[in-house]
C-alpha cells in the first residue's frame, strides 16, 4: 500500500463520533435516503413493465422471478443484519459493509435496465442474476445504514431532528423514482434513465458515506467480545422474545400493509371510481407525498414532547381517520384534499417508526448487555415484507368479489366501485385498527430509555 493510502485508510479508521453529530453530519447521513428509496421506488414500480411490455418476456416467468426476489430479499435481511452485528474491524461494524456494497448496488440497479441482446429464456436468467446481486448489495447497504441511526443519534430528541433530513430525502427520492423515471426513459430510452439514475445515487451515497456515516468509538454497552460471542439462534431468539419488539413489529406489518394497499388501489380508483384519466392518479400520490414533508416537522416536535408511543398513537389515528374520506370524492380534487389528511398520518409513520425501533433497540441492550441495531432491523425487514403479501391478497379478493373485468374497459358493473372504495378507504382503516391496537400495548411508556 503507498503512503497515500495507508494516510488514507488511517484516517477512515479515526472517524469516530464522540458526542452528538453537527448538523452537516445529520443532513449527509440523511442525503442517503434519496438514492435508496429512488431505487428501490423505480426497481418496484417499472421493473415488470419492462420486461413484459418492452422486453416480451412472458409475465408468468417475470411474475416467478418477483417472487424469488421477495423471498430473497426477506431471507437476507435477518442474516446480514445479525452478521453485521457480530463483525469487528478497525473501520467498525457498519462502515465496511456500506463501503464495500455502494458501488455493485448501483451497478447492479443499472444493470437491470441495460440487459444484452438475448432470447426470452436468456432474459429471464440475466434478470435472476442481476437482481440477485441487486438484492444482496440493496440489503448489505440500506440495512446497515438503518443501524447506524440508533448509533449516531442516541436520545429520542437527537433522533427526532436527526431523521427530519432523512425523511424527506426519502420523499423526494420516492417522487422522483414514480414520476421522473417515466420522463427519463421516454426521452433518452431505457439504458440512459439506468446511467443517469446511477449517477445520481452514485454521488449522493458517496457523499452521504464520507460526510455522515461515523460509528461511536466505543460501544456504549457491552464489550466487542461478549456481543461477537451471541449465537445466531441466540440474536433471534432474543430478538422475538422482547416484548416491546413483537407489537412494535405486528404495528409496523399492520399499517404498513395499509399504505401499501392503498397505492395498489389509486390507480383502479382513479379510472373506474372518479371516471379521470390514469395519469391524474399522480395527483392523488403527489398530494400525500408533497404534504408529508412538512408533517414530518410537525410529528418531529410532538415526539420531542411526548414519547414515541404516544406520538405514534396519534399519527396512526390520523391516518386511519383521513384514509376513510376516500369513501366519499366524485372528483380528482376532492380525493386529492383527502391525500392531504392522509399525507400528514404518513409523514408520522415515516418519522416516528424508526424512532420507535431505536428506543426498542436502547431498551435491549440495557437488558442483555448487546448492542443489536442489525439484528432488530433486519427481522423487522423480514417480517414487514409481508405487506407485499397482503397487498396482492387484498387486491385480487376484492376485485375478484367486485366482478372486476379487465376486458371491459370502463364499462365495468357498479359493484366495482364500491369494491375499489372498499380497498381504499375501508379495508386500510380495518388494517390502521390493528396496528393501534398493537402500539397501544407498547410496553415503553417513557421517552428515553
Amino acid at each position: 500500500m503507498t503512503p497515500a493510502g495507508e494516510g488514507f485508510g488511517a484516517r477512515l479508521r479515526a472517524r469516530r463520533l464522540d458526542a452528538a453529530p453537527t448538523r452537516s453530519q445529520s443532513i449527509a447521513f440523511g442525503a442517503s435516503g434519496f438514492p435508496t428509496q429512488l431505487m428501490a421506488q423505480t426497481f418496484s414500480a417499472f421493473v415488470v413493465y419492462f420486461y413484459v411490455s418492452h422486453l416480451a418476456v412472458p409475465a408468468g416467468w417475470v411474475a416467478v422471478a418477483m417472487i424469488a426476489h421477495g423471498i430473497l430479499n426477506a431471507v437476507l435481511n435477518p442474516v446480514i443484519g445479525t452478521l453485521s452485528d457480530r463483525l469487528r474491524t478497525p473501520w467498525g461494524r457498519r462502515i465496511p459493509w456500506i463501503g464495500l456494497g455502494i458501488v455493485p448496488l448501483v451497478v447492479a440497479f443499472a444493470l437491470v435496465w441495460m440487459p444484452p441482446e438475448l432470447p426470452a429464456p436468456g432474459l429471464i436468467v440475466w434478470f435472476l442474476v442481476v437482481v440477485a446481486v441487486y438484492d444482496i448489495a440493496f440489503v448489505v447497504v440500506v440495512l446497515n445504514i438503518s443501524a447506524l441511526f440508533p448509533e449516531i443519534f442516541r436520545t429520542t430528541a437527537e433522533r427526532s431532528r436527526g431523521n427530519v433530513p432523512r425523511q424527506i430525502f426519502a420523499i423526494l427520492g420516492i417522487v422522483l423514482g414514480t414520476a421522473g423515471a417515466p420522463a427519463l426513459y421516454d426521452s433518452i430510452g431505457w439504458p440512459g434513465m439506468a446511467l443517469a439514475l446511477g449517477g445520481v445515487c452514485l454521488v449522493l451515497l458517496v457523499w452521504s458515506f464520507f460526510g455522515g456515516m461515523i460509528e461511536r468509538r466505543v460501544p456504549e454497552v457491552a464489550s466487542d467480545d461478549t456481543t461477537a460471542a451471541m449465537r445466531w439462534r441466540d440474536q433471534l431468539s432474543l430478538t422475538f422474545r422482547n416484548r416491546a419488539f413483537v407489537p412494535y413489529v405486528l404495528g409496523s406489518l399492520f399499517v404498513q400493509s395499509a399504505v401499501a394497499v392503498i397505492l395498489a388501489a389509486i390507480p383502479f380508483y382513479v379510472r373506474y371510481s372518479l371516471g379521470a384519466a390514469e395519469g391524474e392518479g399522480s395527483l392523488l400520490l403527489g398530494a400525500i407525498f408533497v404534504t408529508a414533508i412538512p408533517s414530518i416537522l410537525l410529528w418531529s416536535a410532538v415526539v420531542r414532547r411526548a414519547s414515541p408511543r404516544t406520538a405514534l398513537l396519534w399519527s396512526v389515528a390520523v391516518f386511519g381517520v383521513a384514509v376513510l374520506g376516500y369513501i366519499a370524492p366524485s372528483t380528482v380534487l376532492g380525493a386529492a384534499l383527502v391525500g392531504v389528511a392522509v399525507g400528514v398520518g404518513v409523514g408520522g409513520l415515516l418519522q416516528l417508526l424508526e424512532v420507535m425501533l431505536a428506543q426498542i433497540i436502547d431498551a435491549d441492550a440495557a437488558r442483555t448487555g448487546h448492542r443489536r441495531e442489525g439484528a432488530y432491523f433486519g427481522v423487522n425487514g423480514f417480517v414487514v415484507r409481508g405487506s407485499v403479501v397482503l397487498q396482492a391478497i387484498v387486491a385480487a379478493g376484492v376485485l375478484t368479489a367486485s366482478g372486476f373485468d379487465a376486458s371491459l374497459g370502463d364499462a365495468q358493473p357498479e359493484s366495482v366501485d364500491g369494491g375499489i372504495r372498499l380497498m381504499l378507504a375501508v379495508i386500510p382503516v380495518g388494517l390502521t385498527a390493528l396496528a393501534w391496537v398493537c402500539f397501544f400495548l407498547y410496553p415503553i411508556r417513557s421517552r428515553d430509555v
